[in-house]
């Protein structure tokens, strides 16, 4: 069966008896039907383990992150333990467009998965309308007389569709730019914000223009804070669903984590720790992207100490990267395994920076060779990498125990640290990730990219943690560049100032904000047939 007719036959609990689990009443919840709530309590506890999933650098067959997450997550509450995940929300671009759906595969799934992976509880929604409100206000202020003198308008459009034309537009005042709503400031500023209070905060310190004299001018300047956090006080509010085993899983908040940074939202993570003896997130896409902006902006933003990490890789992955061409990846091809796991060892390497509570698991398919998965294990056994296998794709939580038992030997003191001081220059951020963790030589700078470091330093702003948008296909900022390259440069082509998050995006190489369609897109294979949902994988 496919992952959405899997879903469809889940017997689904009421989702009042899933909030049951988390100790959770009615009074505590705002239902959206029987299979959806939001959560209006608001509970934290340091003292509850958080577990990061992550990745190798992406492939075309995917890693599945999320699989795991939901699958370690599953085996953990049959283990007996207070288990919950808290993950991202899907944004429909990547639905309709190549990825397809977010919420796991075969028997390690969220559901309602066509419902989370579509409209869900209106979040995106909310969170594209607050951000285009403030665009509107912008430029209604510039018609009516610009008492602000704006002279450069700073802050984008965005909506939840790939649309490559939407990338440079042109308006009655000249040229605008649109994002993809993961990527917009607004989302940013909402999965980093810790309450209401501190949403309508950050909502008023975005930039959204430059006056004649080059000084900032903020959205509070138009007094246009207050509205935006009306559009999203419900959004505000973590999502609560349930797996195929009827576990509670958080979903909230859905940045990307090559354009943006990459996390679930704060309170949502921060809930889960209270409501939970064990808290299951994940960072998107690879460990170089995802897991450095959960460790480098979220944890550092939240202060949230991670207790374990667990990377993922695949066999097919493995063997991509070790230059196997698709047509051939079904094939046994050991030394390309060999070649591939260069990749895996070094993400290893790269997360041993931040804490020493490093597993590793093999997401294993049912093509998967028994010698294959022989040979990862000795790799990482003879470079004393913690490994485990994981089957809950087709399993379910019975595939994922032996990580579960993993994982709680790791749950222990994880010396957690980040990579950089808030006092290091942009530049010294900059060289930090790209020399440490993606393997650069050198860091060049466009003149635009060293006019706006001029700019955010001079507004005594450089203090804030970066966010590199680069692609995710390689540790390079050249796509074509699998496995681990070695004696590359990496070119900072343009900064965006995200003042209201409390971070820098740093864009690398040719990496967009508004994503395209591919040839062949996914909308292709979705279709309402009988009143009923297909194609969405």
């Amino acid at each position: 069966m496919s992952d959405i007719e899997i879903s469809q036959k889940a017997k689904k609990l009421d989702i009042r008896d899933v909030a049951a689990k988390l100790n959770l009443k009615e009074d505590d919840i705002i239902l959206y039907g029987n299979s959806k709530a939001k959560i209006k309590k608001s509970l934290y506890n340091d003292n509850s383990k958080l577990i990061l999933v992550t990745a190798i650098s992406p492939t075309p067959y995917g890693e599945g992150k999320t699989t795991v997450s939901i699958g370690l997550n599953d085996a953990l509450c049959k283990l007996g333990k207070r288990s919950v995940a808290v993950l991202r929300e899907p944004s429909m671009g990547p639905v309709f467009g190549m990825k397809g759906g977010a919420t796991g595969g075969g028997y390690s799934q969220v559901v309602p998965m066509e419902e989370i992976n579509l409209h869900f509880t209106g979040d995106f929604h909310a969170i594209e309308s607050a951000n285009n409100l403030l665009s509107a206000a912008i430029y209604n202020h510039i018609y009516q007389g610009n008492e602000l003198d704006i002279q450069k308008v700073l802050f984008n459009r965005c909506m939840d569709v790939n649309d490559r034309a939407l990338r440079v537009v042109t308006l009655g005042n000249g040229e605008e730019k649109f994002n993809i709503t993961a990527a917009s400031e607004i989302m940013a500023l909402f999965c980093l914000a810790n309450s209401l209070e501190d949403l309508k905060k950050r909502l008023g310190n975005i930039v959204v223009g430059l006056n004649s004299n080059n000084d900032f001018v903020y959205a509070s300047d138009l007094k246009v804070e207050g509205a935006m956090a009306v559009l999203l006080k419900d959004a505000f509010l973590p999502n609560l669903v349930q797996t195929l085993e009827n576990n509670p899983v958080i979903i909230h908040g859905g940045p990307f984590a090559n354009i943006a940074h990459g996390c679930n939202s704060v309170v949502a993570t921060k809930l889960g720790l209270g409501l939970a003896d064990y808290v299951v997130t994940e960072a998107g896409f690879g460990a170089d992207l995802g897991a450095e902006k959960f460790y480098d902006i979220k944890c550092r933003s939240a202060k949230l100490k991670p207790t374990c990490t667990v990377l993922v890789a695949t066999i097919k992955a493995l063997k991509y990267h070790g230059g196997v061409r698709k047509e051939f990846i079904y094939e046994e091809n050991n030394e390309a395994l060999v070649r591939g796991l260069a990749n895996l060892e070094k993400h290893f390497t790269n997360l041993q920076k931040f804490g020493k509570n490093i597993i590793v698991c093999l997401n294993r398919y049912g093509t998967d060779k028994d010698s294959e998965i022989s040979l990862v294990k000795r790799f990482c056994q003879e470079r004393n990498m913690a490994m485990e296998v994981s089957s809950a794709y087709s399993d379910g939580s019975d595939g994922a125990l032996s990580l579960a038992k993993l994982v709680l030997d790791y749950c222990n003191d994880n010396q957690f640290k980040l990579l950089y001081d808030d006092n290091l220059k942009i530049v010294e951020k900059i060289d930090k990730v790209c020399k440490e963790i993606y393997g650069a030589s050198k860091v060049n700078y466009s003149n635009e990219a060293q006019e706006k470091i001029k700019l955010i330093e001079k507004n005594k702003l450089d203090y804030l943690p970066i966010c590199v948008a680069k692609t995710q296909y390689s540790l390079s900022d050249d796509a074509k560049r699998i496995g681990v390259p070695t004696d590359f440069e990496v070119t900072v082509k343009d900064l965006s100032l995200y003042n209201g998050a409390g971070i820098i995006t740093v864009l690398l190489g040719n990496i967009m904000t508004m994503p395209g369609l591919p040839r062949r897109a996914n909308f292709e294979n979705i279709d309402l047939v009988d009143g009923v949902i297909k194609g969405i994988n």
